[in-house]
């Protein structure tokens, strides 16, 4: 298993670590990464275009004035803590940040049917995500790390809504915390990039 120790102030912070001898001269995990950070930012920036049509087009812009009606919702944050612990792993981080893909790319659904005049950017999203995952999983499988296929139908079940306001407030929180998942996750290649 390959550990990368790693100090940490803050989950928000950047992360710390001494270089990996293992990894910092290895050119194709260099460029795994560097190749893979582009593609966390498109998919950042696909989410955060989706964010603005929600706050355009539904007047949801502002997730402390939602906070009362998430209450509500069956709305989950994928956790990423893998990903910005002390005793940073980069098998178990990259293990978490591939079945927070799967999640949100069944979850995007709830954005289809939500903007359904946005379908082909969800569709590429679906599409980005679904390569940024796999992409993963073979540079896990070259470094020889433990990896875990998912079905690739997705097992978990939609959330369900009350009435059109909470999806609509549903859609807004998957898009909010998917955006944090992505941000997290970039960190965390970013880390490893510059071991």
């Amino acid at each position: 298993v390959l550990l990368l120790g790693v100090l940490l102030w803050t989950p928000w912070q950047a992360l710390h670590g001494a270089p990996l001898t293992e990894l910092s001269g290895d050119q194709d995990f260099q460029l795994f990464l560097q190749r893979n950070l582009e593609f966390t930012r498109k998919i950042r920036e696909d989410v955060a275009a989706l964010q603005r049509v929600v706050c355009d087009t539904l007047q949801l812009c502002n997730e402390d004035e939602l906070l009362l009606v998430r209450q509500d919702l069956d709305i989950t944050q994928v956790p990423l803590e893998q990903c910005h612990k002390r005793t940073f792993q980069a098998e178990t981080c990259f293990s978490q940040i591939r079945a927070g893909l799967r999640v949100y790319h069944g979850s995007l659904a709830t954005i289809q049917a939500l903007l359904p005049g946005h379908a082909g950017l969800v569709e590429t999203l679906q599409l980005d995500m679904a390569n940024l995952s796999s992409n993963i999983q073979q540079q896990m499988e070259d470094l020889g790390l433990a990896t875990v296929t998912y079905p690739s139908d997705n097992q978990d079940p939609l959330p369900t809504f009350s009435t059109n306001f909470h999806h609509q407030v549903g859609g807004f929180f998957i898009l909010a915390n998917f955006q944090r998942f992505l941000e997290t996750a970039y960190r965390a290649l970013r880390h490893l990039a510059s071991l």
